[in-house]
Parts: structure tokens; C-alpha cells; sequence
């Protein structure tokens, strides 16, 4: 395996660009209201000018690398809808807003991932405009799956369906009804032929420009519908002749064996581990109504999970990969597509905090969602899209202080970071592990029930707590009701 060194060291943010910090440079061409509600089609102002302003307070937080939702020119404020792969969106600063972030995030050591959105583009997108314009006598007709009749105009295209069109998307698909196939029908996104030899040449194009540019990674979107491993494969090839140290991540929601035999994806998304996650720490705080709301986490989410099923799950996942494979997954609790975590645990800031201490703790590349570690909420698309509350007396300082406290105790360890995983104790609802490196050994134990606990663990006398409050005595701990510790020795 070639996974690059630096990820399992790294503390991940994840930023959606739209919605973490306008900077002062970029006029207001006329956003909503930073403190507005989200909405599904407004855009906030949010730029890359922005988040350099902010570097140092995501410095401060202990954060080493920036995933980014997408940031090329689109006509949506998530720029999941493609027009220009090779421009960033000028509402963001444009090419040199990104060349500045780079020079200065790397400068501090910070590494930068960009989303690639690589199986679906938007109708505005150069090429599939053509087809719309000339039909069959474009030279782009194979880009995308198109209906026949409508490429030698027979019928009319209806990239823009009327409401009759609509229902009938809904009947028999978007090939059918409007005259080209979008990913999951939708008529905005227009699927890629990635058959075709020129836009396979286009992509892994676009992919080794922005790796020359600088960037030190991609996350695949929807990786999986590309359902193509020898595209993956090149890509892996292409990008990674650019620069060996690029970080390749799917965006794959259940077990990724097929992506993940060296020669595609470096880890995927862990949202197996998220879903775990909410259902052990979550307990009886767990709002599955808020849960479902995520399609991927449907049925995956168990709450109130005993400590032994909750062991027994993680044993699972990490079994499914090598072992330098589960140090390299992007360990996440929440995202753009999902309900925050907060918000899927009721509002419950404990079941977070133990969240969080977990996610620092096992192993696998930990990424914060911008705003979690300030209290920000929300439910599904849109809510979870909310701008940041950048005045300070908007922000939770309780959470903020233990997210750093997490992200030190990462760093600080390379056991943590780098560490054999071992199940050491699982009954009731305290769960506890170990991480060892070298010489050191970290215990790692969580007491998710109402009441302290007393737990039997192979501590030796020279012991040292580096994280919580536990009381030790021979060869057991005491654990606070709600809390995880973390004990040297």
C-alpha cells in the first residue's frame, strides 16, 4: 500500500465554502443575509478569502488539513453542479483566492483536499450545452447518455421540465422524459458517459491540474457510481504520477472492499463508524426521526447500543481493512448530508463530547464539520448548511474548549495516530480500548450510562490520566457518569 504517511497524522475540517467566512476582499454582489436561515438556493457570500482570514483560528482549534466541499464555477450555492472544472467559482475569490490559500495553509503545514465531482456535471457545462444547441452533429454527443429522437430533433429537450415533464421523470425516468440521463434522475446534474474515451481523458485531465496547482487531495463523490474500477484505477495512476503523497477519499457509504485493494481509494468516509457512533453515545438521546432523514444512515443506526454490539461493530469494520487502511479512513460524525450530530442526539452535548473523544481516539483521520465544535445544530439539507457564527458570544466555549482539548491529545500521541487497536472491555454501557506504539500504551474507556462506574482494566501503578476524571485504583477506574477517560500506563 501506498497511502501517504501524513493523513494518519492529520486533523481534518471540513469546510462548505458558502457558508464558513466571507472575507473583506469580494464585493457584495448581493447575498442573503449571513445570519439568515439556509435555504436550498441562496447563496451567503461565504469565500476563500474567508477562510484565509480564519487560518488562525483553525490553527488554534489543532487543525492540520482542510476538506472542501466543492469550489469550482457552479450555478449552486453546494457547486455540486459543475459548469467549469477548471475555474474556481468567482464568488469565491476565483483561481488566486485558491493559489493564496494554498501558499499560506501550506506554510502552515495544513494540508487542502477538494471535492471532485467527476460522475455528473450541470447543464451548463461547456460541452453538454453543445449537444443541447447542435444535437447529433455535436462532437460532445457521446459526453452524456442521450435520448435519440431528441439528438436528431424529433423532440425537444427539456432540460428545464415544465411540471407535466416533472411527473413524467418520476414515471420512467430522465432518459425517457426529458432526453438525457441525470444522476438520480434529476434534470440540473447530467451524468457523465465515462465509457467515452475523451471524457475519461477530460476528468483525469482536470484531476492532475489541480494536484499540479497544489491541491493534496481529492474526495470522490459518489465514487461508487462510477461503477468502473479500471477508472479508478487511472485516476489513481494519473494523479498520483503528479505528486505520490496525494490523498484519494471516497465518498462510499457502506463497506468499500472493491475501492479499497491499493490500486483505487487510499480510505473512503467512514460513516459506518458515524452511524455506530450515534447510536452508543447518542443512547436514549437518539432521535431517529432526525436520523432518518439520511437515506445512508437509514437502518444503520441502532440507539441506546449495548457496549458489547457497539465493541462488536468496531471489531467488525476494522477486520474489513488493512490495518494502514483503518488509520487513513476520514473518521467523521456529520457532514453536508447529513443531520448534525448534536441535532441527531436531541440537542445532547455529552453525547457529543464522548463522540468526539472517540473519534480522536481510534484509528483513522478524525475531521470536525465547520461549527460543530462552536455548538452549531441543524437537521437534514439545508439546515445542516448553516453560516458560521463568527460573533463569539453566539458560540458554545464549553464545546469549543473540549474539541481542543481532543485535537491536543491526537497530537500529542502518536499511539493515538498511529497505534494497534485492541478491545480491552465492553459490558453494560462502558466500553474501553487500547492504543499502543512503540513504547507507549493509552487506555481509552467510555461510561455512556447516567451513573459512575467502576470498571476492572490492566492498569499498572505508574499510570498517568491524560484526559477526564477518572479514580484509579488497583487494577480498576472509576468513570464519571457520561464521560470518557483516557489513562497512560
Amino acid at each position: 500500500m501506498d497511502i501517504p504517511s501524513w493523513v494518519q497524522d492529520a486533523i481534518f475540517y471540513q469546510i462548505y465554502p458558502d457558508r464558513f467566512a466571507k472575507g473583506k476582499k469580494l464585493p457584495d454582489v448581493g447575498f442573503e443575509p449571513w445570519d439568515s436561515a439556509p435555504t436550498a438556493f441562496g447563496f451567503k457570500g461565504g469565500d476563500l478569502y474567508g477562510v484565509i482570514e480564519k487560518l488562525d483560528y483553525l490553527q488554534d482549534l489543532g487543525i492540520t488539513a482542510i476538506y472542501f466541499n466543492p469550489i469550482f464555477a457552479s450555478a449552486s450555492n453546494h457547486r455540486y453542479h459543475t459548469y467549469d472544472y477548471y475555474n474556481v467559482d468567482p464568488l469565491l475569490g476565483g483561481n488566486d483566492a485558491l493559489k493564496k490559500l494554498l501558499d499560506k495553509a501550506h506554510k502552515r503545514g495544513m494540508r487542502v483536499v477538494l471535492d471532485g465531482v467527476f460522475n455528473h456535471a450541470s447543464r451548463g457545462l461547456w460541452q453538454f450545452h453543445h449537444v443541447l444547441e447542435t444535437g447529433a452533429a455535436s462532437p460532445y454527443k457521446d459526453w452524456f447518455i442521450f435520448d435519440e429522437e431528441r439528438l436528431n430533433g424529433k423532440r425537444n429537450w427539456g432540460a428545464y421540465p415544465t411540471h407535466h415533464e416533472q411527473e413524467a421523470i418520476r414515471r420512467e425516468g430522465s432518459l425517457k422524459a426529458i432526453g438525457y440521463q441525470g444522476w438520480w434522475n434529476l434534470p440540473a446534474l447530467p451524468k457523465f458517459n465515462t465509457n467515452t474515451p475523451a471524457v475519461r481523458e477530460f476528468l483525469f485531465g482536470v484531476a492532475e491540474y489541480w494536484i499540479k496547482f497544489g491541491v493534496d487531495g481529492w474526495r470522490l463523490d459518489v465514487a461508487g457510481d462510477i461503477d468502473d474500477d479500471s477508472f479508478w484505477q487511472e485516476f489513481r495512476r494519473r494523479v498520483r504520477a503528479v505528486n505520490p503523497e496525494t490523498y484519494i477519499v471516497g465518498e462510499i457509504w457502506h463497506e468499500a472492499q472493491r475501492w479499497l485493494q491499493g490500486d483505487q481509494f487510499d480510505a473512503v468516509m467512514n460513516y459506518l463508524v458515524t452511524a455506530a457512533a450515534i447510536g452508543f453515545f447518542g443512547g436514549q438521546h437518539v432521535k431517529m426521526d432526525v436520523v432518518n432523514q439520511c437515506g445512508g444512515l437509514h437502518n444503520r443506526v441502532h440507539p441506546a447500543m449495548k457496549a458489547s454490539d457497539f465493541a462488536n461493530e468496531l471489531d467488525r469494520l476494522f477486520k474489513l481493512y488493512k490495518p494502514e487502511i483503518n488509520r487513513a479512513q476520514l473518521n467523521l460524525l456529520d457532514s453536508h448530508d447529513m443531520p448534525r450530530f448534536v441535532t441527531c442526539t436531541g440537542g445532547d452535548k455529552d453525547s457529543l463530547k464522548l463522540a468526539w473523544l472517540f473519534m480522536f481516539t481510534i484509528p483513522g483521520a478524525p475531521c470536525i464539520y465547520y461549527g460543530d465544535e462552536v455548538g452549531v445544530d441543524g437537521g437534514h439539507d439545508p439546515e445542516c448548511r448553516k453560516s458560521f457564527p463568527w460573533d463569539e458570544s453566539k458560540w458554545d466555549k464549553d464545546l469549543l474548549e473540549y474539541a481542543k482539548a481532543c485535537t491536543a491529545l491526537r497530537s500529542g500521541h502518536a499511539s493515538l495516530r498511529r497505534g494497534n487497536y485492541k478491545r480491552i472491555h465492553a459490558e453494560g454501557q462502558v466500553m474501553a480500548f487500547a492504543r499502543s506504539h512503540m513504547n507507549e500504551t493509552l487506555t481509552v474507556a467510555f461510561n455512556v450510562s447516567n451513573e459512575e462506574r467502576i470498571v476492572a482494566l490492566p492498569l499498572n501503578k505508574n499510570h498517568q490520566i491524560l484526559f477526564g476524571n477518572p479514580v484509579i485504583s488497583e487494577n480498576s477506574v472509576t468513570i464519571p457518569p457520561r464521560s470518557g477517560v483516557v489513562i497512560k500506563g
